[in-house]
């Protein structure tokens, strides 16, 4: 009996044992296969790269051009003459500055009233002077103004002197001639300014003025050289200058112009 219930037991413990490796019908459960998982999808973690700060870009450098060796084209830029005036231009080619004094000699020392005040004279200190103020000794400078050369003499400046003389200077062409007409325009003002107010004296002598500025034949020239005769009329009741500087200016380069040199 004993040995029966052994036996009974050892089967239905077979039985249970085999029917516990069943699945399913025609299933086999994997052996060892790991239970599943569930996978959460991994968020990357991204670093935030920071915003650039704005760059000032640095300057581009310059393309400047190398300077050039000045020509020897006309130029202004001459260091010893200060009057450069503000608007000007040149016509051909200015002449040395050893001719443009022997043109300034020659214009100085000419007889302008052979007839009507042989005493009347000019000097070489009074010229040069006035075409240093005027022009820098260039004969070929124009003016915007319309004065022109060494003298800078205006168009009806030379026509005046051409209609009055009997004359035909050629003030732009030639420089001697422009020399000539800006020299017979100051004999001119020195004829009509010492007749008018002088007592027909024509005594161009420094010596003859107190001061750059005072009332005096040669002082009232160089004036009316550069303000006009009737300007300087409608001034002479107060005895004074209408362009003082200018005349302080050609007063003091007379005793001492860098023009000298030449």
């Amino acid at each position: 009996m004993k040995n029966r219930i052994t036996m009974a037991a050892a089967v239905t413990a077979l039985i249970v044992t085999a029917g516990c490796g069943l699945a399913s019908a025609g299933e086999k459960e994997p052996v060892g296969a790991p239970p599943p998982v569930s996978v959460e999808p991994t968020v990357e973690e991204t670093t935030q790269e920071p915003e650039p700060e704005p760059t000032t870009p640095s300057p581009a450098p310059s393309k400047t051009k190398a300077s050039k060796k000045p020509t020897a084209s006309p130029s202004p830029a001459q260091t010893d003459w200060s009057q450069v005036p503000d608007c000007f231009d040149y016509v051909g080619k200015n002449i040395s500055k050893a001719k443009a004094k022997t043109a300034l000699k020659k214009a100085s020392g000419r007889i302008y009233w052979r007839t009507e005040a042989p005493q009347l004279k000019l000097n070489f200190t009074l010229v040069k002077a006035v075409s240093w103020q005027e022009s820098g000794w260039q004969s070929a400078i124009k003016n915007c103004d319309g004065g022109f050369g060494l003298m800078q003499v205006m168009p009806d400046t030379l026509d005046h002197m051409n209609q009055r003389f009997g004359l035909a200077y050629d003030a732009t062409g030639n420089h001697q001639d422009n020399a000539y007409a800006g020299a017979n325009y100051l004999a001119w003002l020195t004829r009509y300014f010492g007749d008018r107010y002088f007592k027909e004296s024509y005594d161009l002598s420094p010596s003859k003025c107190k001061s750059h500025s005072s009332w005096c034949l040669l002082n009232v020239v160089v004036s009316g050289y550069n303000a006009g005769y009737g300007t300087v009329d409608a001034a002479a009741k107060s005895k004074t200058l209408p362009n003082p500087d200018y005349v302080d200016s050609v007063r003091s380069l007379m005793a001492d112009c860098p023009c000298d040199k030449y």
